[in-house]
């Protein structure tokens, strides 16, 4: 009904190349810990015990997690596309230091439309009479990298007349996005359909080798692009969602891979020792992920939940509160940080979230281009995010590679949110 331009920045924005460098030298670490992640049941259950007592939603995905396993699983070629998230954090001397915000292991958007954007701040350069520094703007193209995955994935399924199913969302506003993979994998003669859990619902059906079928035509690979959040679901939808776990074809993710990427995982993985067993004789790439991460405590019930609540409580303005959710727009801060912390301190609820240390990136300045808001310059704070793609048959690992980057930048007032929230608009890496 209506097309809207995705925003963006005017121009591309500054990024340390050291950062930019190491953001990209983790990301296959990051691969491989979060497909150790999926394939750990006890480490899951362990971690997200708490949560499931007081979120509906995770305990939702847990139940269905645990029925597939008991049942067996179907599938044997997997498929994990994720987005790690950074910013840059000045310390006390000013120095900038890479920090992992989350790392988006379901529907992580935007390498479709970031692909087109370098092109776009070329040619602004180029209208600048900027075109040395346009020339320096680094190609990348993450909608090739995620349909090479998927591809690979749909071949590793092995059968040619097979489609790669998107799951799609009622309405759609980041159409665009999709597109750009979904004509990848249609350039290499790989059929894609749209649908929606709905979709699913009325017309899907598993044979008696649970191969997946939809309008009977044989599903091979079916891609999220909904499902994260609870509002995703109704009961039709749990029930469609369970149908797709319980086939053959290569969900990506799988209900186990999306749980990997939880908050309250993350936070578990901060813990000393837990890298360790998860990555076992993988010293070095333990070393490279642990330099990422920020300061993540844990509200469970007990002795040191209560005193890191206390903690927050004091002082609000160090940290941010989490919950267990993706999609952007949903953390809390300062005084909203304080009073619900106050309000479920000594509640189970508190559980369901975690509590991080605020990032305080260096502001830079540039005009953020959205339809309907006034031309400005802003104070802006940008979020590097690089892609990975990993396919793995049986328990070998047949491709493991970083896809691509994506930068969002937002004006310093809006403390969360991202590009689908409304918030940050599309960027290009300046490396410098």
């Amino acid at each position: 009904q209506v097309v809207n331009y995705a925003s963006f920045t005017l121009l591309p924005s500054p990024v340390p190349s050291a950062l930019f460098e190491q953001a990209y030298a983790v990301q296959q670490d990051f691969n491989l810990l979060v497909d150790a992640i999926s394939q750990n049941k006890e480490f899951l259950e362990r971690t997200l015990a708490s949560t499931i007592k007081v979120d509906d939603f995770t305990a939702q995905l847990f139940r269905i997690h645990t029925q597939v396993l008991e049942e067996g699983l179907a599938q044997s070629v997997f498929l994990g596309i994720n987005r790690s998230d950074y910013m840059f954090d000045c310390g006390v001397d000013g120095t900038p230091a890479l920090k992992q915000i989350e790392i988006n292991t379901i529907a992580a958007s935007f390498g479709g439309l970031t692909s087109r954007t370098v092109a776009v701040h070329g040619q602004v350069l180029k209208v600048l009479g900027k075109s040395k520094e346009a020339s320096r703007l680094l190609p990348n193209n993450p909608s090739k990298g995620l349909a090479l995955g998927i591809a690979k994935a749909w071949e590793l399924y092995g059968s040619q007349s097979a489609v790669v199913m998107f799951l799609v969302e009622e309405v759609q506003r980041n159409i665009f996005d999709q597109r750009c993979v979904e004509n990848e994998l249609w350039n290499r003669n790989i059929r894609v359909i749209r649908k929606r859990f709905r979709d699913v619902f009325e017309k899907g059906s598993l044979d008696d080798a649970k191969r997946l079928y939809m309008d009977g035509q044989e599903v091979a690979v079916v891609y999220y692009r909904e499902g994260y959040v609870p509002k995703n679901y109704d009961q039709q939808n749990w029930e469609a969602r369970l149908l797709l776990e319980r086939s053959r074809a290569v969900k990506c993710p799988d209900i186990a891979t999306q749980l990997a990427g939880t908050k309250k995982v993350q936070q578990e993985l901060s813990r000393p020792g837990t890298l360790e067993s998860l990555l076992p004789g993988r010293a070095e790439a333990v070393a490279r992920i642990r330099a990422t991460f920020a300061g993540l405590y844990s509200l469970d019930m007990g002795e040191e939940g209560d005193r890191i609540a206390a903690m927050a409580i004091a002082d609000p303005d160090r940290f941010v509160l989490k919950p267990q959710r993706e999609g952007g727009g949903n953390n809390l801060y300062g005084e909203e940080l304080r009073q619900v912390l106050e309000k479920i301190r000594d509640s189970p609820e508190r559980t369901s979230y975690i509590l991080m240390d605020k990032i305080k990136p260096q502001p830079t300045r540039n005009y953020l281009l959205r339809a309907h808001s006034p031309l400005q310059v802003s104070e802006c704070i940008s979020e590097l995010g690089i892609f990975g793609v990993y396919v793995r048959q049986g328990k070998e690992m047949v491709m493991n590679k970083a896809a691509g980057h994506l930068l969002r930048t937002k004006a310093v007032e809006h403390a969360d949110g991202g590009v689908a929230a409304g918030v940050a608009v599309l960027d290009t890496p300046y490396v410098v």
